[in-house]
């Protein structure tokens, strides 16, 4: 057995200047390559997320921008529909108005014109009531003798 121990010795101590320079390398590698490595992915990573966080401030700001221009939309659009209903309720103001005037018009013209039609029947009247007279005096004095129409015409 100690020939067993002699040789693990000598296979140790053979194994000891690999293992220094195993953990040089290791050494060397952390202070080479890993912790540069590591500033640049922290950096990398501190410019993502600073433009990841910028990228959402500036989507915040555009959504913000986005409600502000729907609201003065829908303020517009409300000013438009009410601005078109005052027109619309003017116009037919106007129209009834209009209307109005036109159907006075028409109520003088046709109350004008009764009044011509019923002056014409007076006038036709008076005028059928003495045409009656003349051609009933006319009439009895071709019937009847010159005598009695004489007397009946004072009568």
């Amino acid at each position: 057995m100690d020939s067993i121990l002699n040789q693990l010795g000598g296979l140790v101590l053979g194994a000891v200047p690999t293992m220094v320079l195993f953990i040089l390398l290791v050494i060397a590698y952390g202070l080479l390559v890993r912790r540069p490595l590591d500033r640049v992915l922290a950096e990398r990573h501190a410019r993502t997320a600073g433009a990841v966080e910028q990228a959402k401030g500036a989507i915040a700001a555009a959504e913000a921008e986005t409600s502000a221009y729907e609201e003065k939309l829908r303020k517009a659009r409300a000013e438009l529909f009410e601005a078109r209903e005052r027109r619309l309720k003017q116009w037919a103001e106007e129209r009834e108005a209009s209307l109005g005037q036109v159907r006075q018009s028409a109520q003088e013209r046709v109350a004008s014109a009764r009044e011509g039609i019923e002056r014409s029947v007076s006038e036709a009247k008076v005028h059928i009531e003495g045409a009656s007279n003349e051609l009933s005096s006319k009439i009895l004095a071709a019937v009847l003798p010159a005598e009695v129409s004489a007397r009946e015409v004072a009568r």
